[in-house]
């Protein structure tokens, strides 16, 4: 990341100043967790989400016929797809060049924001609209878009709500999901000048009154890419309010930013995604805005942007590429696993610290931004598989937060002495049968027969206590299952049954 000053750039943020700025919008999962547990209104608002969009999730794909074959047949697209991504985003590249647009590579976050500041600069641009996208999230755009000096302004409702609030998006589909009624007519009466009612038909009238005239007064509209079709050049844009539309046709020049993942090989290729995508999102049939755009807008058509910039961002994703968590590149971001997931459903979006949520979140945030600055996320997890369930392309998240748990146990100093200690001692035990043997009767004869009557131990010693912070743990049994069987009292129960 840079920092820009009047018309000129000035020095890079070194690392230090990279890791302050990121400390701000991360943190740790477990005190962030605890708070999220301790509000009530936002216990409340999460509460609703299994019996909403997650229940909408699940009607939508049953009516839907031959959905499983339909989530395969999406699913094998995107692994075809990821084995010669490199041929299909050439073929991207040349589609979008042969059509008038212009293509920028960028390796990093940086460059990414360093290219599409250059362009707003040539335009001369004071005002930028922006479509919801993830993938400006994950760069910071907005934050170094008003470090150049440029007016940044959100138009989805829920981002728009959000970017007033100074808040991060606490869901990938519904950014403002963590916030009531209430609280979002006192955070928009504030641009207002007035106090508005928590009436959703007023709110949403003040927001587009405001966010028209930005519409009009903007100099450069900044998207997301839902989807890239290598084929024909075009960027897919699925939206539901409509400003996806207008931050791309009203704007002389339209900037769209997508990972190198987003790119699908042929037209044929996208209904799959289509009929899958708005299903696991929303619960819809279909988006209410589906939106194909292919190049700038040529002589004879009467709306569309003079220029067109594809900026393709790897930001660490060829890494990942060659990794044995590659499957988390498949991720079309609907959010139905947040919808699905009981940890999410219980602690929010802002628990997990990076831009993405949820069991999705608990994978690429460790990717992205270092797996032990976010150490706790591939344990919010009860592998219960629900998000598995949920994914429209069937990702394995369960299996890949195994995997990250793997990885984390090999980073160094990653364990104290004591837990170490204590896994090794387990593993040797385990190895070892007449010792293990010795175990069990030493706990069967002790904790065992002492807990007979009340078989849970309510407080674990040690770091063992954050286990029973919130559970009870189940006490040994007052008798081995092997003494048992070779008593004359279990030859007697096995002879009755029937």
């Amino acid at each position: 990341m840079f920092k820009v000053q009047g018309s000129r750039y000035v020095e890079p943020l070194n690392e230090k100043q990279m890791t302050d700025y990121l400390r701000e919008t991360h943190h740790e999962f477990e005190a962030a967790a605890e708070q999220a547990l301790a509000d009530s209104n936002l216990q409340r608002i999460l509460g609703q989400l299994g019996d909403t969009l997650g229940q909408r999730n699940r009607d939508a794909f049953a009516a839907l016929p031959n959905s499983s074959l339909i989530r395969e047949r999406a699913r094998a697209i995107k692994d075809h797809t990821l084995a010669d991504l490199h041929v299909h985003l050439l073929a991207l590249e040349r589609s979008v060049l042969a059509r008038g647009g212009h293509v920028h590579w960028a390796d990093d976050g940086t460059s990414a924001c360093r290219a599409i500041v250059e362009i707003c600069r040539r335009r001369a641009a004071k005002v930028v609209v922006k479509s919801k996208s993830m993938t400006s999230e994950e760069i910071h755009l907005n934050h170094v878009l008003e470090e150049a000096g440029i007016e940044t302004v959100e138009t989805d409702l829920g981002e728009y709500i959000i970017q007033l609030a100074g808040h991060r998006p606490s869901h990938i589909v519904g950014p403002a999901v963590h916030l009531s009624a209430q609280q979002i007519a006192e955070i928009l009466s504030k641009p207002a000048g007035e106090r508005l009612p928590a009436e959703r038909e007023v709110l949403a009238g003040f927001a587009r009154k405001a966010l028209r005239q930005k519409f009009a007064e903007a100099d450069v509209g900044i998207s997301g890419v839902n989807f890239a079709i290598a084929e024909t050049g075009s960027i897919v844009l699925v939206t539901n309010e409509g400003n996806g539309r207008l931050t791309c046709a009203l704007p002389k020049c339209h900037i769209a930013v997508m990972g190198i993942e987003k790119v699908i090989p042929k037209l044929a290729d996208l209904p799959y995604f289509l009929k899958v995508l708005a299903r696991a999102a929303t619960g819809q049939k279909l988006s209410v805005y589906t939106q194909l755009i292919t190049g700038p807008r040529q002589p004879g058509e009467l709306d569309g942007p003079d220029e067109l910039h594809l900026v393709i961002l790897d930001n660490g994703r060829s890494r990942i590429l060659g990794s044995p968590l590659r499957e988390s590149l498949f991720c079309i971001r609907c959010g139905a696993c947040l919808n699905a997931c009981p940890i999410y459903r219980s602690v929010g979006g802002h628990s997990y610290g990076g831009v993405y949520a949820g069991p999705i979140g608990a994978v690429l945030t460790p990717l992205y931004d270092g797996l032990a600055a976010n150490h706790h996320l591939p344990h919010a997890s009860s592998l219960c598989g629900a998000c598995q369930a949920a994914c429209p392309v069937k990702i394995q998240i369960p299996e890949m937060l195994i995997k990250l748990r793997e990885q984390l146990h090999d980073e160094p100093g990653h364990m104290s002495r004591l837990e170490s200690m204590a896994y090794g001692m387990w593993a040797r035990t385990l190895r070892m049968p007449w010792f293990y043997r010795l175990g069990t009767w030493l706990a069967t004869r002790t904790i065992g027969r002492f807990k007979r009557g009340d078989p849970w131990l309510k407080r674990l010693p040690g770091k063992l206590h954050g286990w029973t912070a919130k559970r009870d743990f189940p006490a040994p049994a007052s008798e081995r299952f092997r003494d048992w069987w070779n008593s004359p009292a279990s030859r007697e129960e096995v002879r009755d049954e029937p």
